[in-house]
């Protein structure tokens, strides 16, 4: 009987929280994101120069999104799921 409990309450136990796992989701389609933009750009002919590799959308946005979702990652790892959501007087 003590085997039994022992092993249900071992099975509920998370390491992380429903808010948790949202925030990774949210911070892994950022970073997803990200590198869809950083992608394409280049030229099939390898003698042609393709000025569309040096556009603001590749150097710029791409990698600023997926340090952000870096960043949100970081967040949903650190965030506290046992916090109480309303704090008691």
């Amino acid at each position: 009987m003590g085997e039994k409990k022992r092993k249900q309450s071992a099975n509920n136990n998370f390491i992380f929280g429903k808010k948790n796992y949202k925030f990774m989701l949210i911070g892994l389609g950022i970073i997803a994101l990200g590198f869809i933009l950083m992608s394409g750009g280049g030229s099939d002919d390898p003698n042609v120069f393709n000025p569309e590799i040096f556009n603001w959308r590749r150097i710029r946005l791409a990698p600023t999104l997926v340090l952000i979702g870096f960043g949100v990652q970081i967040y949903a790892i650190l965030l506290n799921p046992n916090k109480d959501e309303s704090p008691k007087a």
